[in-house]
């Protein structure tokens, strides 16, 4: 049914105009001028005709078969309009006119009339406050604005209707084509994980690209988002990022994971690649479109100038990315046939001087290279040849390879021509080549993500769900994480002075002193925690500090937690957080006091795979740290991915649980394990 929207047989706009200022003027123009096949019916009752169109003065005199209408008229009579085509069978509508929830209380009202109206008609909308549809292919055209992208690969979702008139815009100046393109405005009724699955499933449509400013259902984005990225890639741009209003949180998790840090995380989950600007999306879109993935991260440069070459090196490694050693045989090859000055290293300067034919032994060389998984193909300017000459030997020669190029043919006024056959070969150009290396970076992130799915999927390997429920409720947090096998250091609680200090000398010195309070979860915060305690006179000592810091803070003690002192581990934090969009997050950085100054984290949406828990860790410093710093030993990494996916688990199989975090966990060097020092959670409200 939502495949109308892009492909009907008939349209209705209702409230067609003469005036050519008007949005239903726009409408009927767009229609007849992007070549829609199907019949279309103006509907105004003051005019005959428009453009040479038979006016209809009602929807109830419209002809059989109406299967989308287009509807241009005041807000207060749409829900009537929807109830008129609801007679005449009209199953989907495009409704364009704004003065919704967009404009507030009586807005929102109105829009609730206008779903309720559309349910009860069997209607599925779009919008309201929208601009409509195009499918290049079909072809169709239900918007007002002025201009068509030319026939692509490319399908656009957007939140936002003046994108998507940007885009347009853009797309004819930039020689960039489209498949389907929607402006969704309010989501009443049909929102961007329904229309995922539309604009995803068009055959037309190589990759899926959106604005978002919000996602109606996270799970299900989830669902449908990770079941289309492993068919076709999908980029996002995700606007209204600021993390005001974020709830109130109780522990560092909680206030280092928030909305933005959520919905990255989301996206990686789902294998869409996000991106930071309307720029890098439709760079990236028209790489994974025309390109075939790399297989690694080595990068060859190939250039006639030494600074454009640089800038682009310098922005390759910043990515993450390496650029390449190329073999012997390469060098060789290029120093026999290049200019005597050229620099046969990478990058390969062929020197201002040289042309085309040079260019494409060049790129020929490099390309046929088993060290080199990309190219990217410089040319500043010049006046030795024509761009559009280098531009067919860069396309033609790239053609011959199953490896990723991307041109960088700088400069405006004079490359139109050549970007055009550059399209034609399929090959992206970007005006400066610092540009390419995040184009490189997400396709690869992209076929990282493949190829962990395929691992996950192969190798998939659950913990089964312990019955810790009692210990839940009666928030026994260290006892909880020890049935996940999680280990703690050997600690017992003791109720008075005499106790802490016999406590002590049972387990062993040093020994940690934690008050016990419900009032505060971090207890170093108001001096309730006492480290290094190695004799009874230091216990007695701590003993009295932290009931007097209970006192002053009215902390309402409960006693203390005598703890075996970890020493020789590197501090990290494992936390769980409670997304109310996405579910469970697991969270990984650098632990102790610090945590919240250095925030050093990084997070993902439990559960975790093995490979997902090693890219939580590669993400961090923490997670270099463990790997040796300094000369330190390597530390267990091992047991952190283990408590990592544990903890995942866990938090799939209690949703009650709002938030659990250990910190710190003690990593001990490699083959020693991991020890839970402090465990603190919260219940949500529900549970």
């Amino acid at each position: 049914m939502l495949e109308t929207f892009f492909s009907p047989k008939a349209v209705a706009v209702i409230g067609a105009s003469r005036d050519p200022h008007k949005l239903g003027y726009g409408v009927i123009r767009n229609l007849i001028e992007y070549k829609f096949r199907g019949d279309i019916y103006p509907v105004n009752k003051h005019a005959s005709e428009i453009l040479g169109l038979n006016c209809y003065a009602s929807i109830e005199e419209l002809p059989d078969g109406v299967d989308l209408a287009v509807v241009v008229v005041p807000a207060g009579v749409v829900p009537d309009v929807l109830k008129q085509c609801g007679k005449r069978s009209i199953t989907n509508a495009i409704v364009v006119s704004g003065g919704f929830s967009e404009t507030g209380g009586e807005g929102a009202e109105l829009e609730d009339e206008l779903k309720k109206v559309a349910e009860e008609n069997g209607i599925r909308i779009i919008g309201p406050n929208c601009i409509g549809t195009i499918d290049t292919h079909t072809p169709v055209n239900t918007t007002f604005v002025v201009g068509m992208p030319q026939q692509g690969e490319i399908g656009f979702i957007s939140q936002s209707g003046a994108m998507v008139a940007a885009v347009i815009d853009w797309a004819r100046g930039a020689g960039v084509g489209f498949s389907r393109i929607v402006s969704l405005g309010n989501q009443a009724d049909v929102t961007e994980t329904e229309m995922m699955d539309v604009v995803g499933s068009d055959s037309q449509t190589k990759v899926i690209t959106a604005y978002a400013e919000g996602i109606s259902d996270g799970k299900l984005f989830l669902e449908k988002a990770e079941a289309l990225s492993l068919k076709k890639p999908f980029v996002i741009l995700k606007g209204g990022r600021s993390e005001k209003g974020a709830a109130a949180v109780s522990s560092h998790t909680g206030a280092l994971a928030g909305s933005e840090v959520a919905y990255s995380a989301a996206f990686r989950k789902a294998g869409v690649l996000e991106a930071g600007t309307m720029e890098e999306m439709f760079d990236w879109a028209r790489a994974l479109a025309w390109q075939p993935l790399p297989k690694g991260k080595r990068i060859a440069v190939l250039t006639n100038a030494g600074g454009p070459a640089i800038l682009a090196v310098d922005a390759i490694v910043k990515a993450g990315l390496e650029i390449s050693e190329l073999s012997d045989e390469t060098r060789t090859y290029l120093k026999s046939r290049l200019p005597k000055a050229a620099s046969v290293n990478n990058p390969v300067d062929v020197l201002a001087g040289s042309g085309p034919a040079t260019y494409t032994l060049a790129l020929e060389a490099l390309l046929s290279d088993e060290t080199v998984d990309a190219v990217l193909v410089i040319q500043a300017p010049q006046d030795w040849f024509l761009p559009v000459s280098l531009a067919e030997v860069v396309g033609e020669t790239a053609g011959l390879h199953n490896k990723p190029v991307i041109a960088s043919i700088m400069g405006k006024a004079s490359v139109d021509e050549a970007l055009n056959i550059l399209h034609k070969r399929r090959v992206p150009n970007v005006a400066f080549p610092e540009r390419a290396a995040s184009i490189f970076k997400a396709m690869i992130q992209r076929k990282e993500w493949m190829e962990m799915i395929d691992f996950r999927n192969k190798h998939f390997s659950g913990i089964d769900k312990r019955d810790v429920s009692g210990l839940i409720k009666e928030n026994k947090w260290d006892e909880l994480v020890q049935q996940y096998d999680i280990k703690l250091p050997e600690q017992k609680v003791a109720a008075t002075m005499n106790d802490a200090i016999r406590i002590s000398s049972n387990i062993g010195y040093p020994v940690v002193m934690k008050m016990i309070s419900d009032k505060y979860s971090h207890k170093t915060d108001i001096g309730g925690v006492k480290t290094g305690l190695r004799s009874e006179k230091e216990v007695r000592e701590a003993w009295s500090i932290i009931t007097e810091a209970a006192e002053e803070n009215q902390a309402k003690m409960k006693g203390v937690l005598i703890q075996k002192m970890i020493e020789n581990g590197q501090e990290v934090i494992v936390g769980i957080k409670r997304d109310p969009q996405f579910g469970a997050m697991i969270l990984f950085g650098t632990g102790g006091t610090d945590v919240e100054l250095y925030k050093d984290t990084s997070t993902a949406i439990a559960p975790l795979c093995e490979i997902e828990a090693q890219n939580l860790i590669d993400n961090t410093i923490a997670g270099r740290k463990m790997q040796g710093w300094r000369n330190a030993p390597k530390a267990d990494i091992e047991a952190v991915k283990e408590t990592l996916i544990a903890m995942s688990y866990l938090a799939v199989h209690y949703p009650e649980i709002s938030e659990l975090e250990i910190n710190p966990l003690y990593v001990m060097k490699e083959g020693s394990g991991v020890v839970a020092v402090d465990v603190r959670g919260a219940l949500s409200d529900e549970g």
